[in-house]
């Protein structure tokens, strides 16, 4: 769309992509910052302190960017930002630069975080006395404290996270013409992206290479990074196997299942006789816990594979992304964990077998799943809204 992006992140964060099969496109710089954290996240971190170091020494990188920019004669007319750092923005309004929050969670999620901030923060909050009451917010469907983000939950732990999306809807107040641009597409949460006239969210994703939506075109997989360097001969794997047979299972880059946890997911899976494929993600040194395989015999591994990585769309709070996957886009179910905390393998395999079978659940599961996937393709192609949403961002600027 003829911009020229600067693309910054911690030096930590760079030196790991540069590990993956990361290519830069022309038209996109990286300007990456010293957070002190080169080597990765030791054990014994303290997350807090860890985010804390990355506002300190992102902040001061950000504004140099910027008024180093303006003295070139070669001023930034957007900064866009993501979700955890509001400061972003902060530094970006304070140099009159005007800022745009990209939100990469539903906007599902960025409505009820506006509601606990604009009026209902009491009733939101009250729920979590009660797990089996009803939190009904103007526009989304009826929530318990179960489909809540776990940041509103009272077992959250992280103290800067709240702080931090509160900031958010300040900056955005302060914006003149703010927009918000949201990784969804408009046919996936219509209503959920016009919940409220006082915001403009625009849907701009779902934001991933092409390629991996319509493998027609493998070539076209545009500029991506991961953090973790992916395993090198999955794709060979699961195309060896028929279509919508194989098993997904993944945690993401930031959850941790305990040994026994894990236990479970193996005995499902060998329960359920289906092939897998069950990313084990290694530390942030790249190393794999020994105990997380050794566990598992030989029959399991003949069943599916097991990589440290691999690609995949990732958005942050899954108790709401749960509640959307089963009642609203109704592509899944939820498995249901016990008194203690665990999802026992009977459950798990349960829920594999009601999404995979050949029951009248499993089929409805799939063919909502394949509608999404052409929408989402749909959104993202010249002329979808997705790109128009982008183009029109863009023009704007």
């Amino acid at each position: 769309m003829g911009v020229q992006v600067t693309f910054s992140t911690s030096q930590s964060a760079i030196k790991r992509m540069s590990k993956t099969d990361t290519t830069i496109p022309q038209g996109i710089t990286l300007s990456p910052f010293v957070d002190g954290y080169e080597n990765g996240l030791q054990p014994g971190v303290d997350l807090e302190d860890y985010i804390s170091e990355v506002k300190n020494h992102g902040s001061q990188h950000i504004a140099e960017l910027i008024t180093t920019g303006a003295a070139e004669g070669k001023p930034f007319a957007q900064v866009v930002y993501t979700t955890l750092i509001s400061w972003a923005g902060r530094v970006a309004h304070r140099l009159c630069v005007p800022c745009t929050l990209l939100w990469i969670q539903p906007a599902t999620i960025f409505d009820i975080y506006y509601y606990y901030f604009n009026g209902y923060g009491d009733v939101i909050s009250k729920s979590n006395n009660d797990p089996s009451s009803s939190i009904q917010l103007p526009g989304l469907p009826l929530l318990t404290s179960h489909d809540l983000p776990s940041f509103l939950l009272s077992s959250n732990t992280y103290n800067s996270a709240l702080p931090a999306f509160k900031e958010h809807f300040n900056i955005i107040e302060e914006e003149t013409n703010p927009n918000i641009l949201v990784n969804t597409f408009d046919a996936l949460e219509f209503g959920f992206l016009r919940t409220t006239e006082k915001l403009k969210m625009k849907a701009i994703g779902p934001l991933m290479p092409l390629a991996f939506l319509d493998r027609k075109d493998p070539s076209n997989k545009s500029f991506g990074g991961d953090l973790f360097q992916k395993s090198r001969n999955y794709t060979e794997w699961l195309d060896s196997k028929t279509e919508s047979s194989v098993v997904y299972i993944s945690f993401g880059s930031i959850s941790v299942l305990s040994s026994k946890q894990i236990e479970e997911i193996g005995q499902a899976l060998l329960q359920s006789r289906r092939p897998f494929l069950w990313v084990i993600r290694e530390d942030n040194n790249g190393a794999k816990k020994k105990e997380d395989e050794t566990n598992f015999s030989d029959e399991l591994k003949a069943l599916g594979m097991i990589v440290p990585w691999c690609s995949q769309v990732e958005w942050i709070d899954q108790p709401t992304n749960a509640k959307l996957v089963e009642d609203v886009w109704k592509t899944g179910v939820r498995v249901k964990p016990n008194e203690e905390g665990l999802v026992e393998r009977s459950e798990m395999k349960e829920c594999i077998e009601m999404v995979m079978g050949d029951g009248e659940r499993g089929h409805e599961v799939r063919k909502n799943a394949k509608k999404w996937k052409d929408l989402a393709k749909e959104a993202v192609e010249e002329g979808g809204s997705s790109h128009l949403n982008l183009k029109a961002f863009v023009d704007e600027i």
